[in-house]
């Protein structure tokens, strides 16, 4: 797809972890690791924003969030994107960490294409999954649509 890997992730040492875990699969968070703390935090860093413990671990995530926001962008657009629009972008809240938003395309399967889900199914709070798939050499992560139940 023309825009799947226009702009690839940038990975750096503190970020490193979570990339490596969505490479099997797995959605974690970075936490504080210091007892009586526990704090997650995203995006990743060294230090714990509420206690400044350089601690760390990485916490699986259940993979279910809803959408906190989303725009559905519109050419004109930079090239390689105008040949999917129009297509999203989200923000989704995590379902076991309401604090921790991740930004990503909701599609209809891991590997479909940016404009795969019809803007119009969209909209704020609807329950979402995460699903992986790799661009570019890397594994990111991507949001399904779930039916309400």
């Amino acid at each position: 797809m023309p825009g799947d890997t226009l702009l690839p992730p940038v990975i750096d040492q503190d970020g490193a972890p979570f990339w490596e875990y969505a490479a099997q699969g797995q959605l974690r968070i970075q936490a504080c690791a210091r007892p009586g703390c526990g704090e997650l935090r995203f995006p990743p860093r060294p230090c714990c924003p509420h206690c400044r413990s350089f601690d760390a671990e990485w916490r699986p995530m259940s993979g279910r969030g809803r959408i906190w926001s989303y725009v559905v962008p519109h050419p004109p657009l930079l090239d390689a994107y105008a040949a999917v629009a129009p297509y999203n972008a989200a923000v989704v809240e995590l379902a076991d960490a309401p604090r921790i938003r991740l930004a990503g395309h909701v599609v209809a399967a891991p590997d479909a294409p940016l404009d795969s889900v019809d803007p119009a199914r969209l909209r704020i709070g609807a329950p979402v999954r995460v699903a992986f798939t790799e661009q570019a050499g890397v594994t990111v992560p991507r949001w399904l649509l779930l039916e309400r139940v």
